[in-house]
């Protein structure tokens, strides 16, 4: 029988365009937090390293080059790629190593350093993910395929723009109490909505940023767990679905298959339903995106997660706070440590240790994180629960 497996510590470099620190640098940023916690090197048994594209900086073996840097070169160690859900990925496989007994004490570590070349460039890199035959020669990059799923959205459910805004200004709302965030500010309704067009009906305040960043948690075997802490965050339920790889043959566009079943397997084995949820990181790349997760998360019906941003249920005081780290759109979205940085959030969240009283959730017991990958072809969804 699988062992039960606990976030033990966790640690989150500052995002941003850091053209102050090399990857290997934001690495061990990420990694000092959990050093400063007492977990030594000596005490890790294995690391996975959660590193999406090479190409952005064109070092390969990167589980090899953190490995050492961090002083865990004499550690087994394996790098993990799964586009966006790299990082919900390499937590996956670590996850499954430690309940198996494999290991006991694992470092799951997650970095991108996106900025290394220009935004041209790194959407140029992105949109390769896409179909090399029938999507990226015709000019589809990954604003493309979420206007898409927006248009069609919006002519389905006669959604105004302006509740799209909202989700922007809420994102932005959170961000700029995060020391951690890559865009740190506040932006109000009217320049959301009027912000100059990216991909119709997107534009810049609907669209995730380029971000540098690295984020890493310790996970433990039930048995070792307090030896690092009396505050745990269990792995309640994990689930993983896929889409179909090219848009077109989906059978809607308002809704991600893989997420509705990656949600369903992850509630089933956690025991739970979405009520149960205390809070939410869901992958908002762009504010479709989020709006689209409330759905397919079943936090609401189709057509109906418009709801919960008018009314505010989303805010950290709200029914089911969602992203009150000011999420992909204004923390930013560092691919391979975006899904850990989610994780993180949540655990700093159980631990009230939110940074801001603004911005932290009352008694966290259960939380979600949502990563998905490319446009759906990936995705993973874990449901955590705090203490014993």
């Amino acid at each position: 029988m699988a062992r039960r497996v606990a976030v033990v510590a966790g640690g989150h470099s500052k995002f941003g365009k850091r053209y102050d620190a090399t990857m290997r640098e934001l690495c061990a940023e990420a990694f000092k937090p959990i050093l400063d916690e007492g977990i030594t090197q000596d005490m890790i048994d294995a690391s996975v390293l959660s590193y999406a594209a090479s190409q952005f900086t064109g070092q390969g073996a990167g589980s090899a080059l953190i490995a050492d840097y961090l002083g865990l070169h004499e550690k087994p160690h394996l790098r993990v790629e799964s586009a966006c859900t790299t990082g919900t990925a390499s937590l996956r496989a670590a996850w499954g190593m430690v309940a198996s007994g494999l290991y006991d004490i694992m470092l799951v570590l997650g970095v991108e350093q996106m900025n290394r070349v220009t935004s041209a460039q790194a959407t140029e890199l992105m949109a390769r993910a896409g179909d090399m035959r029938w999507e990226y020669p015709f000019g589809i990059s990954f604003p493309a395929f979420y206007a898409l799923m927006a248009s069609r959205y919006m002519h389905e459910y006669n959604l105004p723009h302006e509740v799209l805004s909202m989700i922007a200004v809420k994102s932005h709302h959170y961000g700029a109490q995060n020391p951690k965030a890559h865009l740190p500010r506040e932006v109000t309704l009217e320049a959301a909505h009027n912000s100059v067009p990216i991909c119709r009906p997107l534009n810049l305040y609907d669209c995730s940023l380029i971000t540098d960043g690295a984020a890493a948690v310790v996970i433990a075997a039930e048995d070792r767990v307090k030896e690092f802490t009396d505050e745990p965050m269990w792995i309640r339920g994990i689930g993983a679905g896929a889409s179909e790889m090219m848009v077109q043959d989906r059978p809607s566009l308002t809704s991600i298959p893989g997420a509705k079943r990656a949600a369903k397997a992850a509630y089933k084995m956690a025991g739970l339903e979405p009520k149960d949820m205390d809070m939410a990181e869901v992958h908002d790349c762009f504010t479709i995106a989020e709006l689209i997760a409330y759905e397919d998360l079943g936090f609401a019906e189709p057509g109906k997660g418009r709801e919960i941003v008018e009314n505010k249920e989303n805010y950290h005081d709200g029914k089911i706070p969602v992203n009150v780290d000011g999420g992909l759109k204004s923390k930013g979205h560092p691919l391979g440590a975006t899904g850990l940085s989610m994780t993180y959030e949540i655990l700093m969240q159980m631990r009230g240790e939110a940074q801001k009283p603004s911005r932290q959730i009352d008694d966290v017991q259960f939380g979600l994180a949502h990563n998905v990958g490319q446009s759906g072809q990936f995705v993973n969804i874990f449901i955590f629960e705090r203490g014993w």
